[in-house]
């Protein structure tokens, strides 16, 4: 008997067992959903039957859901529903990062140069537009509290600014919260504003691709430098509508520093609803090297951006603002980092730009000036979007289309091959990529410029 017992106790652990995996692997996730059909309240109902609806956004037909992951081949077979997919996470973390110990004189730094924006010095920009009258939103982490001693005031329009915050299975609705976007502590969207607009480094001017240019900061990214694709939609959504009624008048851009492995739907609906209205949209490719490009870089009509670098870093302690990057532009003077996403079948990458070693602001410790030397494609991004932005300038009714074909066909081809270039610690690192890891080749602003209308 005793014997007996034994043997149904085990049984019941192991049922037991198999209870607790099987609820473990059925957790709650957040589903997007995009419908064939407007939003009706029979379609909501129906929608209930397999979890709990916690957004609506009905000019993409679509709606946000939490269910448990058993219910999602239910609710992608509902014969309304066009796709469901979970809610896909994104991330913005660069690669890495190195303290930059002195900023002297404001002079401008080796990535405006191998862009062709300005040469090395003050008062040196080499084309005559500077993004006047274009705005750029930056879908990112938000800005530090300290923004406005990196940023003139004026260049961040506070008024459109805001956050979004919310998205997937623990959460599932997206809420907007105003002002939490100037109170980042992840440094990651500061960062990257401050290549579109240039930084002050204690009232000593840095220069920018686009410094006239006026920056919405649209946080969508949390302090860990991560979000879900339903908040990177809304985000996009916002963006949209404010370029269809208060910025009719006025070129958009939005650049997304930010991806994950796979193209959420109503990532991809608010896309498209963005370039039907007239934005122009510039992501980053991805930090996954060999495995891929990230999405929503990798959606054709992205203008997708893969991160080079150039072979005279490091060659001396002030190498990345006094050693000018020769012009013309020579392909031999570049090289493709190894953490930049290549292109695989059903992706599509456009250009390249420096998002090697590119220096601005980040702060470690909350409330103290610092700058840092960061990786990434995520740094490579912005020196894209504010060319877009300088085109855009030029020619007020440019298309993403436009400029994504203006982009590629004046970027200086970079063939594959190997480099070999100095690292921080007096080494030598030899970087070799082929033609997947390219796009068009490097993005050049005053060759852009050139055949703009």
């Amino acid at each position: 008997m005793k014997r007996v017992m034994t043997l149904v106790l085990l049984v019941l652990l192991l049922v037991g067992s198999v209870f607790v995996s099987g609820a473990v692997q059925d957790k709650m996730i957040g589903v997007n959903v995009v419908l064939k059909t407007d939003i009706t309240n029979a379609i909501l109902a129906e929608l209930s039957r397999f979890g709990r609806v916690r957004d609506m956004v009905p000019a993409l037909d679509a709606v946000t859901m939490q269910a448990r992951a058993s219910e999602l081949a239910s609710i992608q077979a509902m014969p309304f529903v066009a796709s469901a997919s979970p809610d896909a996470e994104r991330t913005g973390a660069p690669v890495d990062t190195v303290a930059a110990t002195d900023l002297v004189e404001g002079l401008s730094t080796w990535d405006l140069d191998a862009i062709n924006v300005t040469e090395d010095g003050f008062h040196n920009r080499q084309v005559p537009q500077d993004g006047t009258g274009v705005y750029v939103a930056v879908l990112d982490t938000g800005l530090l509290d300290s923004w406005r001693q990196y940023f003139p005031q004026q260049r961040i329009a506070e008024k459109y600014a805001i956050s979004f915050g919310g998205g997937g299975g623990d959460v599932g609705n997206v809420s907007s919260q105003p002002n939490k976007w100037q109170h980042d502590q992840n440094s990651h969207g500061t960062h990257v504003t401050s290549t579109i607009l240039g930084y002050s480094h204690n009232g000593t001017p840095i220069n920018g691709v686009a410094p006239r240019a006026t920056v919405i900061p649209v946080k969508v990214l949390n302090q860990n430098g991560s979000g879900w694709s339903s908040v990177i939609a809304r985000g996009i959504m916002y963006v949209a509508d404010l370029k269809a009624g208060p910025l009719a008048g006025s070129p958009v851009v939005i650049n997304m520093s930010l991806g994950g492995p796979s193209l959420d739907p109503l990532e991809k609906a608010a896309i498209d609803y963005a370039i039907s209205k007239g934005v122009i949209i510039v992501a980053s490719a991805g930090n996954a090297g060999t495995a891929g490009m990230g999405y929503p870089g990798a959606y054709g009509p992205v203008i997708s951006v893969a991160a080079s670098g150039w072979v005279g870093e490091w060659t001396s302690s002030i190498w990345w603002y006094a050693s000018g990057v020769a012009d013309p532009t020579n392909p031999y003077d570049f090289y493709i980092a190894d953490f930049s996403s290549r292109q695989k079948t059903g992706q599509d990458l456009d250009v390249a730009a420096p998002g090697s070693w590119v220096v601005g602001p980040y702060q470690t410790n909350s409330g103290k000036t610092s700058y840092f030397f960061l990786g990434g494609t995520s740094m490579a991004s912005p020196h894209v979007a504010g060319i877009v932005a300088l085109m855009a300038q030029k020619f007020p009714a440019l298309t993403a289309t436009q400029a994504e074909g203006i982009l590629e066909a004046s970027a200086t081809v970079l063939p594959a091959g190997c480099r070999n270039v100095r690292n921080p610690g007096g080494g030598t690192d030899t970087f070799c990529w082929g033609a997947d890891a390219t796009g068009k080749g490097l993005a050049t602003a005053n060759a852009a410029l050139a055949i703009t209308p």
